[in-house]
């Protein structure tokens, strides 16, 4: 079980401060990602009552919990033998470069850069059981001294309709939170939310298989990623 413990000045922290320089376009993301943020440190902060997945990584704990307004919600949780910096990179500032290690992804594009703790990404599946979906995403990040917070959710770009082939997703809420562990900032704990609705006639309860199996993949491929590469 991992606890997260936030205290209100890390919680105001988050709190937008009007940037002149931003476009109004700009701010409707960046005020996007912190309403995410927000609500995903509610989730963090106030956990509901999980219940456990079945088990699909020896090295990852899923569980899974139905909330207003998002529906069902996974949450997996696992350690991994990595500096903070190092997943934050992968998993944020090197986002484009996420299908060579992950291949449940064909193509990740970072479309705009409102801010520099936030994007808007266009990222497009590969191949899969239920098909291939594209999702449009805010995606945004908060570092404080205790953690890291990366946040997604789903946006709209007119200029950029669905892919041939694909069905348009929608990431509800994605966030994840890294953590160094406890006496050994060697390693990490990380704490992943999701809520994603799939669209399409595919059925909650496959969808509900779908969405923790791939969480776990997730984590087992950026296992091999990191045994795969050599890091300061």
């Amino acid at each position: 079980m991992v606890c997260i413990f936030l205290t209100r000045s890390v919680v105001t922290s988050t709190r937008l401060s009007p940037r002149p320089e931003f476009s109004s376009t700009d701010l409707s993301y960046i005020q996007q990602g912190e309403r995410a943020l927000q609500r995903a440190l509610s989730i963090l902060q106030h956990p509901p009552s999980w219940q456990a997945e079945p088990v699909l990584d020896a090295g990852a704990a899923v569980s899974s919990a139905v909330l207003p307004g998002l529906g069902r919600v996974f949450r997996v949780e696992a350690v991994l033998a990595a500096p903070l910096g190092w997943l934050h990179r992968q998993l944020f500032e090197e986002l484009e470069q996420m299908p060579r290690w992950n291949p449940t992804l064909s193509r990740v594009e970072v479309l705009q850069r409102p801010g520099e703790d936030t994007l808007v990404t266009h990222e497009v599946t590969s191949a899969s059981p239920v098909g291939r979906r594209d999702f449009v995403s805010v995606r945004h990040r908060r570092r404080t001294q205790a953690a890291v917070y990366l946040v997604g959710t789903a946006t709209r770009l007119e200029r950029l309709p669905a892919q041939e082939g694909c069905i348009r997703a929608e990431t509800r809420l994605s966030c994840i939170a890294l953590q160094p562990l406890a006496g050994d900032p060697g390693c990490t704990r990380v704490t992943w939310l999701l809520s994603v609705d799939l669209k399409g006639w595919i059925p909650s309860a496959v969808t509900d298989r779908v969405l923790p199996r791939c969480q776990a993949d997730f984590i087992g491929h950026l296992r091999r990623h990191l045994s795969a590469t050599a890091r300061p």
